[in-house]
């Protein structure tokens, strides 16, 4: 049975979204929350806290999550981490853009702080459960 995960890395540039996201995954869901404002700041805080689960937004200035997912998986130490993508833009082709970049799924924003945890958690468990029984892995 694959592990639980314990920590993650939220990644948004808007602070008040930073701020309810790791109180609903702290209190609720019983994480540690690292956070980070920019992709920039995502890519070294994952290399650092090797986090079990990177929740990312999309739009951001700068570096958006896209480029910032594209530099995670090119950096051997965070390649293999799951990530989720936060966004506003929910529109099935935009959902199937991502999901073919390889996130491990997607969260509408905005999102209900109570239920957060348990999206996060689902999703992160069953991309653990996919990778312990794909049979390419053997």
């Amino acid at each position: 049975m694959p592990e639980e995960p314990r920590t993650l890395l939220f990644v948004d540039d808007d602070d008040d979204i930073r701020t309810i996201g790791r109180m609903s995954l702290e209190r609720v869901g019983g994480w540690t929350v690292h956070l980070a404002a920019c992709g920039a700041e995502a890519c070294a805080l994952a290399r650092t806290h090797l986090p079990d689960g990177i929740i990312l937004d999309v739009m951001m200035p700068g570096q958006d999550g896209l480029q910032t997912l594209a530099a995670l998986r090119a950096d051997p130490i965070t390649a293999s981490i799951p990530v989720i993508f936060l966004t506003a833009k929910v529109r099935s082709e935009d959902i199937d853009r991502y999901l073919g970049q390889g996130v491990t799924g997607v969260i509408r924003k905005p999102f209900d702080p109570l239920e957060l945890p348990h999206r996060v958690r689902a999703l992160l468990t069953a991309s653990a459960s996919a990778a312990t029984t794909d049979p390419a892995s053997d």
